[in-house]
């Protein structure tokens, strides 16, 4: 038997057919994701928003804070929020699944107003240092000991450096949200590859990276300097079917993918679990490295913002049988135990990567 510390999700949208990306969740949904959650080994997670109008995001953030501190096991598993936009580069295929027409300039008092409105604090922000005022805004950030991450970006060499000096820390889920027509060698992924400075999270299950690819990627950024994220909506931890994230219809496919109506991705149906089994099965990392790579890796690198904010680091634990999955956790005073191969739904057997 294997023990690690709890593993620790720094992009989840949502789980287990609830959206948090709604301004209608409330504690006992947000109770279903967190419980279905825990069965996957997490004990840690940063509920995440993407890209919206101010005023949808001011709502949203309410209500999950709302969620969050009425529930059971919020106050353990959620120490504060993770906001995935609107500062993002609008450009055809950078945007995503994001709203083009919600992304703005960086805006410092936008991010000071959606802090305002919530009790727990905004730990992590992810934007695109090439936008207007994102240097100033990074520097704000990591003075005050948010996380900076980059993504959804267009930056060169030049301008990701900049951002590392500025601050920035991360790479989120590097190797997506890029258009299919980027330049061979010159493009964000290798400018941010390339800046030591940054660490990097990656989905890792299978059809955001085709699994030789992440293989290639893990070894230019190094295993030490990388995490493992599930970018999971409604869809993940569920049945195959039509869900809602931020908005949209989306539809979790009988192979584990999340796709808009027009066939692309929208976040993912990845469970952080099967993300680990998945590097060890691909030959990419031992189970102890992947292990790592969910648990002390993305809590290492938030560290410094819990302290920031008297937060206390979380202290979860999880006991793993052979082949990787639960058998048992604890969590200060909620402990679970789990009979084999537990986890349904998941992302199981994946074989190629696909755009997002």
């Amino acid at each position: 038997m294997v023990v690690s510390a709890g593993l620790v999700d720094l992009q989840v949208n949502g789980f287990a057919g609830i959206d948090f990306n709604t301004e209608t969740i409330t504690a006992d949904a947000l109770d279903q994701a967190l419980e279905a959650m825990l069965a996957t080994g997490v004990t840690t997670c940063l509920p995440t928003l993407i890209t919206a109008y101010p005023d949808e995001l001011e709502a949203r953030f309410r209500a999950l804070d709302a969620a969050v501190s009425a529930s059971r096991l919020g106050p353990a598993m959620c120490p504060g929020y993770h906001l995935e936009g609107p500062f993002l580069n609008s450009g055809a295929g950078y945007a995503g699944c994001h709203p083009p027409g919600a992304m703005t300039a960086a805006d410092p008092a936008l991010v000071a107003r959606l802090q305002s409105l919530v009790a727990r604090p905004i730990l992590m922000v992810t934007l695109a240092p090439e936008l207007p005022g994102a240097l100033d805004l990074i520097r704000t950030l990591s003075r005050g000991r948010t996380v900076v991450a980059l993504g959804h970006t267009a930056a060169d060499f030049s301008q990701i450096a900049a951002a590392a000096e500025a601050g920035a820390t991360l790479s989120t889920h590097l190797g997506n949200g890029m258009p299919q027509s980027a330049h061979k060698l010159e493009n964000p992924i290798f400018a941010q590859l390339a800046e030591d400075r940054l660490q990097a999270s990656f989905i890792a299950d299978g059809i955001h990276l085709h699994p030789a690819a992440l293989k290639v990627l893990l070894r230019a950024k190094g295993l030490d300097r990388a995490m493992l994220v599930t970018d999971a909506v409604a869809g993940a931890a569920a049945k195959p079917g039509p869900y809602r994230f931020a908005g949209m219809d989306i539809l979790r496919t009988p192979e584990g993918a999340i796709r808009l109506p027009s066939g692309s991705l929208a976040g993912s149906a990845l469970c952080l679990d099967q993300a680990v089994r998945n590097i060890v099965r691909w030959g990419i990392a031992t189970p102890q490295q992947a292990l790592a790579m969910a648990s002390d890796h993305p809590l290492a690198l938030l560290a410094p913002a819990l302290a920031a904010h008297g937060l206390p680091m979380p202290y979860g634990e999880v006991s793993w049988r052979e082949d990787l999955t639960v058998e048992s956790l604890r969590l200060g005073p909620i402990e679970r135990r789990y009979g084999p191969r537990h986890a349904t739904f998941s992302t199981t057997e994946t074989t190629r990567g696909d755009q997002a």
